[in-house]
């Protein structure tokens, strides 16, 4: 869904929860997370497994729907791994020979990690993954590519972290929990943050502001949720 924030803001919205940025051929995801489900089953958590390979799939589905269009760069907004564990002999294989088998699909295209909190806990990936490292804020033309939102002076922030979502009414006292775009007025919260890519991961409700413009996601499509729906 191509969009703009504001003048020279150019930004395209995928429903898996990706974003692309055509002036720089970016596209963007936050908060993947590899190995979570995984490390809560070796605690002893009864949770699906094959989320890493879901959302590879989904990574691979969203490259793949710009057709065409070019794209250099993957970023990912922090929050590859989800932590040391996924890094143990056994899970990390798991998730190593994953994602090795999935870049290897991609052989060109160059995918750079904005360190996230977890990201720094679990340890940087391996070099044979092929990921360039980068802090926060990583300034691109007119962006700040962060993990953590937050205001950076003279430019627009993408981040993740907070894995926003928003609730909306269902009808007959039911209430919905979507994952959702959020996105700051560039003239007063210049700050957006994007939903958590991963499959297996927690949500956590935004706290709209006047201004705010926001798109909810759900069975592979998007809408814009009105102010009126706060």
């Amino acid at each position: 869904m191509p969009g703009h924030l504001a003048q020279g803001l150019s930004i395209w919205l995928h429903h898996s929860g990706a974003a692309f940025l055509p002036d720089h051929a970016v596209l963007l995801v936050a908060d993947v997370h590899l190995g979570k489900a995984a490390s809560f089953r070796r605690l002893g958590v009864p949770v699906p497994a094959g989320s890493t390979a879901t959302t590879l799939e989904a990574l691979g589905d969203a490259l793949a729907s710009l057709g065409d269009t070019p794209v250099k760069h993957l970023v990912f907004l922090g929050d590859l791994l989800h932590a040391a564990r996924g890094r143990s002999p056994a899970l990390g294989a798991v998730v190593e020979q994953a994602l090795t088998a999935w870049r290897g699909m991609c052989p060109g295209l160059r995918v750079h990690l904005v360190r996230g909190n977890h990201d720094r806990a679990a340890g940087d990936p391996p070099p044979e993954w092929g990921i360039e490292l980068q802090t926060e804020p990583w300034v691109m033309g007119p962006w700040a590519l962060c993990h953590e939102p937050q205001p950076v002076a003279g430019a627009y922030s993408l981040a993740g972290h907070w894995h926003p979502c928003i609730g909306l009414s269902g009808g007959a006292r039911e209430r919905l929990r979507l994952p959702c775009f959020w996105f700051g007025d560039p003239a007063h919260h210049a700050v957006g943050v994007l939903p958590a890519f991963g499959d297996f991961t927690g949500m956590h409700p935004i706290q709209r502001r006047p201004g705010d413009r926001v798109w909810a996601v759900a069975d592979r499509s998007m809408r814009v949720v009105p102010e009126a729906a706060r």
